[in-house]
């Protein structure tokens, strides 16, 4: 099959799920409800996908008044998951979710993160698969084990560290993924502390949709996202959220519009907070 980077349409994707070196990942997932997912892809999934947990999966455990709520998973423990999924330097892997991307977005992420270039997201995810009456089943696949060999790619990564070090004005463009309410310190009920990181710029991920939940075309993105960096390139932004998740959005919209990839700041608001001695803005 082709090779996808950051996005597949519904109808390619029909038309090769029975390819060799395909793996799919279900990352459907609710904050309210861990196991939702779960039950939800029991009941009907793509076919051939496997379930891919946000907390059990493509996080690690959490360390109180340490981390964030979903903290980046030992290299290890991912390369043994992405192992026993059948991935290896061949496969092409696409995910998908019900949320417009936002944890698909973060299965993306880690696998680039790990060197792993061939990894793409289902466009529309699940919701427009279902919306179209394209197949699905009950059936689960069963793996077949391939060794995954990770190769980090430490560039992609920044620390809580290195944030605090970092003039915003000067040095990069610190993008906040989140609502625009949550930005602003108004309506905030999953993290205890309200607010932003003091110079970072509003960039709610749900703006890179359009009413559809479909990806807005590249020159859309394209110009919102050159916007948003001014004189800044992508290499040049730090892009954060909540906990590490919907973040990685927008670095998907960056890349699938041809601006380059970003930085991801993992720990996020929820681990930023975590200290009482960082500055706060509202």
């Amino acid at each position: 099959m082709a090779t996808y980077t950051d996005l597949i349409s519904a109808q390619e994707l029909v038309s090769q799920l029975n390819s060799p070196n395909l793996v799919i990942l279900d990352c459907r997932s609710s904050l309210d409800d861990k196991e939702r997912g779960k039950r939800d892809y029991l009941n009907a999934h793509i076919p051939n996908a496997f379930y891919a947990h946000l907390d059990d999966d493509l996080s690690s455990p959490i360390i109180a008044q340490e981390t964030g709520r979903h903290p980046l998973p030992d290299v290890e423990a991912l390369k043994e998951t992405l192992s026993n999924w059948g991935i290896d330097e061949q496969t092409q892997v696409i995910a998908y979710d019900d949320g417009a991307g936002m944890i698909a977005a973060r299965a993306w992420w880690l696998l680039k993160w790990l060197g792993h270039e061939k990894v793409a997201v289902l466009d529309g995810g699940w919701s427009h698969w279902s919306k179209e009456g394209l197949v699905v089943t009950k059936e689960s696949k069963e793996a077949v084990w391939k060794e995954f060999s990770p190769n980090v790619q430490a560039h992609l990564l920044v620390s809580t560290e290195q944030v605090t070090q970092l003039k915003p004005d000067r040095d990069c463009v610190l993008l906040d993924a989140r609502s625009a309410d949550r930005f602003q310190g108004e309506n905030e009920t999953i993290d205890p502390v309200a607010g932003h990181i003091p110079g970072a710029v509003s960039a709610p991920f749900m703006e890179n949709v359009n009413e559809a939940g479909l990806l807005k075309t590249k020159e859309v993105l394209q110009k919102r996202f050159t916007d948003l960096l001014g004189d800044k390139k992508s290499d040049q932004s730090i892009v954060y959220c909540g906990s590490g998740v919907t973040a990685c959005h927008n670095l998907l919209a960056m890349h699938y519009c041809g601006l380059g990839d970003g930085k991801l700041y993992a720990g996020s608001w929820s681990e930023w907070i975590t200290d009482p001695t960082h500055p706060i803005a509202t």
